[in-house]
């Protein structure tokens, strides 16, 4: 993914070069792009959907979910991948106003570019809602944004799944009957995405409460499987007197990764207790038939995420309906056993 750094600095240099203002202070205009301005479509509706990384299995699954219900609704739908590029986020934000599009779904690569996109959509009296990641109307960081002035959002509970993985790390901690001198929990997560830190604090918050004195190490990643592997990997070499691990983080990418250093470290899989949030890259070391450090993730289907993003889209376009503040999808906790039966989809 994309360095923290140097796109915040180009959403900066962006946000000057567009002459862009940061958008209303009043939540509820903000919220929808304009909310009051967004006109009731009475023919056809158009909906872009904007994704980072767009050819991640997780998002490839909101891309066909959001497809589906768009045709079951009679929806003209776009569906753009913003890879990690900042720029191009703007540009073809920029794109489907000059195409008239009736709504923008967006999960945006870097939420310091909210601000101009939230005002893009405001100036052209689009609706606008936010998937997975949340953006501010007037500000770069939504962590530390005002609830007013978030943008609607779709997605998952990140509190709520991070204390699912918690729980599930702190069970399989105690059938482990591990030392907890001898062990140390990882958090691995790319530190500026809101939906991130969430899933890590309710993961160590749950943990902590079910099984408490084991050390927690906090490692900053990009939330790709090889940049969590990287860090990881430095992190395990640091620590050498550790004799357990358990690992979680914002995706299966970080926690692939963590199982990954690990076994390159020669930590045997009963040594190490992985929990993703995804089950996308879990599921394959299920299927390889190996011990695994993957003992279990939580199964967040993108398809249900894709496609409640277009049903309440297309509910605040046809028929006026306001959108929620937030609106979650279903999660389930699977694991080798149980993977299949839950209707996961391993790529």
């Amino acid at each position: 993914m994309f360095r923290t750094t140097s796109r915040t600095v180009a959403a900066a240099a962006l946000l000057l070069s567009l002459g862009l203002t940061t958008a209303c202070s009043t939540g509820k205009e903000a919220a929808s792009g304009g909310d009051a301005a967004v006109a009731k479509v009475d023919g056809k509706i158009s909906i872009t959907y904007l994704q980072k990384q767009g050819d991640q299995e997780y998002f490839v699954g909101e891309a066909a979910g959001a497809k589906a219900k768009a045709a079951e609704l009679g929806i003209d739908l776009k569906v753009v991948n913003l890879g990690n590029d900042a720029n191009k986020t703007i540009s073809e934000v920029q794109a489907a106003v000059a195409q008239k599009t009736n709504g923008i779904i967006i999960v945006v690569p870097d939420p310091a570019v909210g601000p101009q996109v939230v005002q893009a959509a405001k100036d052209a009296k689009l609706a606008l809602l936010t998937s997975d990641d949340q953006i501010c109307t007037n500000g770069p960081d939504p962590s530390t944004c005002a609830k007013e002035n978030l943008v609607p959002r779709i997605g998952f509970s990140g509190s709520q799944m991070g204390g699912e993985v918690g729980k599930r790390a702190a069970e399989e901690y105690k059938k482990a009957g591990w030392n907890p001198a001898e062990t140390r929990t990882i958090s691995a997560w790319k530190q500026d995405v809101t939906v991130c830190g969430d899933r890590v604090k309710g993961a160590k918050e749950a943990f902590g409460a079910a099984a408490p004195g084991v050390q927690n190490i906090d490692v900053a990643t990009d939330n790709t499987p090889t940049g969590a592997q990287d860090k990881i990997a430095a992190t395990v070499t640091a620590n050498p007197g550790v004799k357990n691990w358990v690992v979680w983080g914002c995706n299966d990418e970080n926690v692939q990764g963590g199982v990954t250093a690990l076994e390159n470290a020669g930590i045997g899989a009963d040594r190490v207790i992985g929990v993703g949030i995804g089950a996308y890259l879990a599921c394959k070391n299920w299927g390889s038939g190996k011990p695994s450090g993957m003992k279990a993730a939580l199964f967040i289907n993108g398809k249900d995420v894709g496609a409640l993003a277009v049903q309440t889209m297309y509910d605040k376009l046809k028929n006026s309906k306001e959108f929620p503040k937030e609106a979650f999808a279903p999660t389930t906790m699977v694991d080798a056993a149980t993977w299949k039966s839950a209707g996961v989809t391993c790529g």
